[in-house]
C-alpha cells in the first residue's frame, strides 16, 4: 500500500494557526499518513514583499509544528531556489519517492487560480489536489479537486505582518512561540 502524504505549500511568512488548522483537518479526513510544510523559494502565483529568509521560516515550522507527530517540513522548493512550480517539485518528490501518493493542499485561493499554473494539465495528472475553503473565495473548479470542509478561519500571514508592524498582539493567531522567536529575532518590525 502507497503511503499518502499530504503537502501544503506556502511562504509560511509566519506560519499561524490557520495553517496548522488546515494540515490538521485535511491529515485526519483522508487518515493520511504525514503533512508536509513546504516553504516556497518564490511563488510563481503571488508577489509577495518582505518574505524573510528561508532559514527564519524554516525554523518558525519547525517550532510550530514540533508538537505533531506526522507533521514534518519539505525544504525541496528552498533548496532547489528560483521560482517555486509545483509541476517541478512534484516530478522531484515523485521521481525521489515512486511509492508515496502525494496530496497538494490548497486553499479556496488557488482553486480559482488553478487554469494559470504552469502545466496544470500534466500536473493534476500527477498529484491529487485537495482544496480547502477560504472566507469570499469560490471552490467551484473544472478541474478535480477532492474539496474538504474544515473550519473557515480567515488569518493570513499579511495580516499578522501588519499587526506586527503596528506593535498590535498577535496572541492566538501564532503559536506562543513562534512569536517568542519572531520577537528574539525582531521579525517584521
Amino acid at each position: 500500500m502507497k503511503k499518502r502524504v499530504g503537502i501544503l505549500g506556502g511562504t509560511f511568512n509566519p506560519p499561524h494557526l490557520g495553517h496548522l488548522i488546515i494540515a490538521n483537518e485535511v491529515y485526519q479526513e483522508l487518515e493520511l499518513d504525514e503533512v508536509r510544510f513546504m516553504p516556497n523559494h518564490e511563488p510563481p502565483h503571488k508577489k509577495e514583499s518582505g518574505v524573510i529568509s528561508g532559514k527564519h521560516r524554516i525554523e518558525m515550522l519547525r517550532i510550530a509544528i514540533k508538537d505533531h507527530p506526522a507533521f514534518s517540513i519539505e525544504p525541496i522548493e528552498l533548496e532547489r531556489k528560483g521560482k517555486s512550480f509545483s509541476f517541478d517539485t512534484i516530478q522531484l518528490l515523485k521521481s525521489r519517492e515512486p511509492e508515496t501518493e502525494f496530496f497538494f493542499i490548497i486553499g479556496a485561493d488557488m482553486i480559482e487560480y488553478l487554469p494559470k499554473w504552469h502545466k496544470i494539465e500534466e500536473l493534476i495528472e500527477m498529484v491529487q489536489f485537495v482544496g480547502v475553503g477560504r472566507p469570499e473565495y469560490s471552490q467551484v473548479t473544472e478541474y478535480p479537486v477532492l474539496l474538504i470542509d474544515i473550519p473557515e478561519i480567515d488569518i493570513s500571514s499579511t495580516v499578522i505582518r501588519g499587526r506586527i508592524q503596528e506593535r498590535k498582539s498577535v496572541q492566538y493567531l501564532v503559536p506562543e512561540q513562534v512569536i517568542s522567536y519572531i520577537e528574539e529575532k525582531s521579525l517584521y518590525e
